[in-house]
């Protein structure tokens, strides 16, 4: 395990390597306990580079068995297990070096580099992971022909994948067979993947728009095929709507996908062999909910989409990480909304952002969306690279226009085949098909923090006018103090009294395209004539920019607006804040010990929202979903008291359910249907709808009986857990929770994805013995900490979404949770630091519970022998 070094990388110290690594030959004797790692590699000089300059190669925790130079043993070098510095080196260039190290994949339990799990060797080398393997140039600026031959016996690993195409296979002496595989797209070392096991697979083929076939194949445990179907569709629309969507058609003869239980992250983009958490391929209606449908189809969509947006064109360094990453995060985004509900997917996408990025960016551990400089890359791959990555994409074709977008997009496909690029040479297409300068917009690459955007409007009756101004203001974030104003488009709509769009003819103010207003300062004004009647303004539609927004509008307008906005988002968003100022509202009487107030007409509103079948059953389902405890805390910003929030958002849901009880179980028992389940959007969106019905009928009813009448005649995963989670959460103590609880563990303890969920449904239990709870649960003969997924399911569920639980005035919870962080630190880095990252708001909560927590947070830093991982977060955290 790397320690802390304290060395910091910076962007601005970026420069090219001395030598080029031109092909890279692999031969694995892949043995469980001590593996042989041959890398015959060619190197070249760059131009420029000096004959004498020493080649230091990255490692970490190699064994050097040997190593040569042009075919002769080397004598002039250091080796270590985490550098090899070779001083004298053939001034004739290339020259060919032979690495030999051997590793033991048993005992990688960091999931890095080359690891054997399951009885499987599988490899994740994102970011630094090959340098576990052999030492090389480990960085994504450095890319390689790669050969691979590997070796095994037969029986305990038939199948033998590495990246590129099948070039032979065949049999060896002692029950060992090989095969030799070969990609001939130069790629870094950071893509690289082998897996080797017994593993069933299903398989098909895709013809690209050329005529080409490609074989593809998703190989699974044995018994999990059937599983895998759904995967399997996702993976050829994908295909077919890059070549539709962006004409890019696939490189290779065959695409291979294999799925894995002990994963650090969901999938891994490596060049022809993608490898999956196992949670992002397998699911049937019994085991898999809708979520993990969805969540399929687009890691799939993800994962291939990589293979120009990442693979093809790679990043030059850690820093231009979201090159790769937010732009794919786009389109798997576009993908899935052409796939589904445009409108549902884009408030998915911005709750996803305001749940785990708008924290991130308000918070101790905020950077810019590509960062000057870190400690440990594997703390960045954040929801500020990934989702705000994607949001800053979407914006550049809000400001640019479709016609460029798209135009500049191939240009970068063309212009950089093959290559190492930077945001510079990103944004450099964009500019050369459009004629537009993209240096205001590019500050969003380099400035953290999230903009308040304050709006303010007066209209003139007498001159039929309407002065709209829009400010912005961006808080200093860690390492700057000083925000300069971003270009921010706003989306905007004026609406009169029937619910129509006004259509703008004339008006005064520069920065206005269609119905977008361009901010580029810190304020600016727009006059807008012939407005017959005061409108109500709508503003930030489809959530055209990554900005909190501040507007002062009367109750009866934010009624109006939620009910007549033509924009799917901002009527969401307006119901959303409805909610959220009613709670926060009730949180201070609380505070005071007054009792909560509630306006019926918010209630009214729900009520005619759940019946009204001119709406996406998806849509309603997501307007009458209450903001989650961590949404309002988010909202409320500091002096957070989790139970105070708690009891407000209990009393807005009693006062909901109690209005609308006989429209919601007449709008519940319309939505039962005996058709076989699908996974189509429609049909999902009924059972999400339902699924929001039921909590407000359990809650008027006071009474499980209807919770477990579905929960026992569910014919899928989603309604059952919908059910589960009622039961487990709303009637701990009653005899239905308790027998629904032991049946889903009698009917699923052998389909591990399914007891995730039933253990998170438990971790995820608001009470005060949670803490209890969750130690209960961790000795369950089911429970290990060494499965990722299964550590996530209990520590990560119980941590960012238990927040009265987790956040007992105690402190315990605290102090339980940072002495596992460090117990999984010692296996398991990067498990460690996700996990603590769940402790980034802390600053936020009240004096006695924050303090119990900068107390434990103190108790990780002064640690012996921590991660760089976990010391990077902890220290960013209490800076």
């Amino acid at each position: 395990m790397r320690t802390d070094t304290g060395h910091v990388f910076r962007l601005e110290d970026y420069r090219p390597t001395d030598y080029l690594i031109r092909k890279t030959e692999l031969d694995f004797q892949l043995d469980p306990e001590k593996t042989l790692v041959t890398a015959r590699l060619t190197i070249e000089r760059r131009d420029g580079a000096s004959l004498t300059a020493p080649m230091v190669l990255d490692g970490d925790e190699l064994e050097l068995m040997s190593l040569q130079i042009n075919g002769l043993p080397a004598t002039d070098y250091v080796a270590d297990p985490e550098l090899l510095t070779i001083s004298s080196l053939p001034q004739q260039s290339p020259f060919t070096m032979e690495i030999v190290t051997r590793i033991n994949p048993t005992t990688n339990r960091q999931l890095m580099g080359l690891y054997r799990s399951s009885n499987v060797y599988t490899t994740q080398c994102e970011a630094e992971g090959f340098r576990r393997i052999t030492y090389f140039l480990d960085r994504p600026d450095v890319l390689s022909v790669y050969t691979v031959r590997l070796e095994a016996d037969k029986r305990a690993a038939p199948i033998l994948l590495s990246n590129g195409n099948l070039q032979e296979a065949g049999e060896l002496a002692n029950g060992r067979h090989y095969a030799l595989w070969h990609d001939p797209h130069p790629k870094p070392s950071y893509l690289f993947a082998l897996v080797a096991g017994d593993l069933g697979s299903i398989s098909d083929q895709f013809t690209t728009m050329s005529g080409k076939q490609v074989a593809l194949n998703i190989y699974v445990e044995h018994g999990n095929e059937a599983r895998a179907t759904y995967a399997m569709d996702a993976l050829k629309r994908s295909m077919r709507w890059d070549e539709e969507v962006y004409g890019r058609e696939y490189d290779l003869e065959i695409f291979n996908i294999v799925a894995v239980s002990d994963f650090n992250m969901g999938a891994m983009e490596n060049k022809g062999l993608n490898i999956f958490n196992d949670k992002y391929v397998l699911a049937d209606p019994q085991t898999a909910t809708d979520t993990d449908y969805t969540g399929i189809e687009a890691v799939i969509a993800h994962e291939y989409f990589h293979n120009w947006t990442g693979n093809r064109i790679t990043c030059r360094d850690w820093f231009q990480l979201c090159l790769k990453e937010g732009l794919t995060v786009y389109r798997d985004h576009e993908f899935s909304s052409d796939m589904r509900s445009r409108a549902v997917n884009r408030i998915d996408e911005v709750k996803v952002l305001k749940a785990q990025q708008f924290p991130e960016d308000g918070g101790p551990l905020a950077h810019p969306v590509r960062p000057k400089e870190y400690r440990e890359i594997n703390n960045f791959y954040t929801a500020t690279v990934y989702e705000k990555g994607s949001e800053l994409i979407r914006m550049l074709r809000t400001i640019i226009g479709d016609e460029h977008f798209y135009k500049g997009l191939a240009l970068y496909f063309i212009r950089h085949d093959g290559e190492a690029a930077t945001i510079e040479d990103f944004i450099k297409c964009f500019e050369d098909v459009s004629g537009q300068s993209l240096a205001h917009f590019a500050l969003w690459y380099d400035q953290a923090g999230t903009p308040l955007v304050t709006v303010t409007s007066d209209y003139d009756a007498a001159s039929q006018s309407l002065r709209l101004t829009l400010e912005q203001k961006t808080e200093p974030t860690p390492g700057q103090c000083e925000k300069q104003p971003m270009h921010i488009p706003v989306k905007f709509g004026l609406i009169d009294a029937d619910g129509k769009d006004i259509a703008i003819s004339s008006y005064e103010g520069t920065g206005l395209q269609g119905d977008v207003l361009h901010l580029r300062e810190a304020s600016q004004s727009w006059t807008f004539r012939n407005i017959a009647e005061k409108p109500v303004l709508s503003v930030l539609r489809d959530f055209s920019a990554p900005v909190h927004v501040a507007q002062s509008l009367s109750r009866d307008e934010q009624l109006f607006l939620a009910r007549h906005d033509s924009d799917a988002f901002g009527r969401w968003q307006v119901i959303h804040s409805l909610m959220s100022n009613a709670i926060i509202a009730n949180v201070e009487k609380l505070r005071l010990q007054q009792s909560a107030v509630f306006d019926p007409a918010l209630a009214e509103l729900l009520a005619e929202l759940a019946q009204d079948e001119t709406l996406d059953h998806a849509f309603r389902a997501l307007c009458l979903t209450l903001p989650e405890e961590a949404d309002i805390a988010r909202d409320i910003g500091g002096n957070i008291d989790p139970d105070l929030i708690r009891s407000s958002r209990e009393a807005l849901l009693s006062a909901i359910a109690a209005h609308g009880a006989a429209t919601f179980a007449k709008t519940y028992d319309g939505l039962q249907d005996d058709a076989p389940f699908t996974p189509d959007a429609d049909s999902a969106g009924k059972r999400a709808l339902k699924a929001v019905l039921l909590q407000y009928l359990a809650i008027s009813d006071n009474d499980p009986q209807r919770v477990y009448e579905q929960f026992t005649t569910a014919d899928n995963m989603t309604d059952k857990l919908a059910a589960l989670t009622l039961l487990a959460h709303r009637f701990h103590a009653h005899d239905f929770a308790k027998r629904a609880l032991a049946q889903f563990e009698q009917d699923y303890s052998a389909v591990p994805l399914a007891m995730d969920k039933w253990f998170s449904v438990q971790a995820r239990r608001p009470a005060p013995d949670a803490l209890e709870a969750v130690q209960s649960l961790m000795q369950h003969p089911l429970f290990s900490l060494d499965n990722p997924n299964r550590a996530r399911s209990v520590l990560g569920a119980f941590a960012a979404s238990n927040p009265t639980g987790f956040n007992r005035q105690d402190g315990q919870t605290y102090t339980f949770f940072t002495q596992l962080i460090l117990t999984i630190d010692r296996e398991n880095p990067q498990l460690a630091s996700r996990l603590l990252t769940t402790l980034r708001s802390w600053k936020t909560l009240e004096p006695v519970r924050r303090e119990y927590l900068k107390s434990a947070l103190e108790m990780i830093a002064q640690a012996e022998k921590l991660s760089a991982d976990v010391r990077d977060i902890t220290e960013r955290m209490l800076a």
